[in-house]
């Protein structure tokens, strides 16, 4: 008689982490058999918290997969974050202050890291794209990259003055201002996709808000 060998059970998840703005490190399984655990998921609340404000929110277990796992296939042990929870007006103050932060940030719901990986973050940011499961923004001039668990999209800054938005197979120019760099022929032969045609000058948040309107009709498209 032929039995089905019983697959072995789900592997406890480990983190070893340093917080870069308080220098709190956090090392751990938040993950067993059972689940999430609540008493580490409560202390990682903390460490992950907005730490300008003190506030915290319960983070999202789904993105702390994502980023054990894509740490797991570059082999890395340990990850500096840089950014987590923020509250709405922390997030509205970096808004005016950095490129790059959006109106409606993943940040904002406990669902988003900014990840630091030393000599692994472009092996990272690969490894992270590869799995399509979230949002995975590429900022090698700061060295880091962003990991969320929303909707599959994926935006480059990789340059100070200058980043690339990802569409399909599509990259899309724009200026460190949020200004798409459209080519005359562009314009003419309408190439680009519908929503992310230019209507005057877009902001930062307009721009990455237009990028997740065009990422969640691709995701539920293909749900279909």
């Amino acid at each position: 008689m032929v039995r089905a060998v019983p697959l072995p059970p789900p592997q406890p998840h480990r983190l070893n982490l340093i917080n870069q703005h308080t220098g709190e490190t956090f090392s751990g399984f938040y993950r067993d058999d059972n689940g999430p655990i609540p008493r580490v998921m409560e202390e990682l609340s903390v460490f992950l918290r907005d730490f300008h404000s003190g506030e915290k929110i319960d983070f999202d277990v789904n993105v702390l997969d994502f980023l054990t796992n894509v740490m797991e296939a570059v082999g890395q042990s340990k990850a500096t974050i840089l950014s987590a929870y923020r509250t709405p007006e922390t997030n509205a103050l970096l808004s005016k202050t950095h490129f790059g932060v959006a109106e409606n940030s993943q940040h904002l719901y406990g669902r988003a890291l900014d990840v630091h990986f030393g000599d692994k973050l472009a092996d990272a940011m690969k490894a992270a794209r590869a799995m399509q499961r979230g949002g995975v923004g590429w900022y090698p001039h700061s060295s880091f990259i962003h990991m969320d668990s929303g909707p599959v999209r994926n935006w480059d800054l990789d340059h100070k003055e200058l980043g690339t938005l990802l569409v399909g197979n599509r990259k899309v120019r724009f200026d460190k201002r949020g200004h798409m760099l459209v080519s005359k022929s562009e314009r003419a032969g309408g190439k680009l996709p519908t929503v992310l045609r230019p209507g005057g000058q877009p902001t930062v948040s307009e721009r990455l808000s237009r990028l997740r309107q065009l990422a969640r009709a691709e995701y539920v498209a293909r749900q279909h």
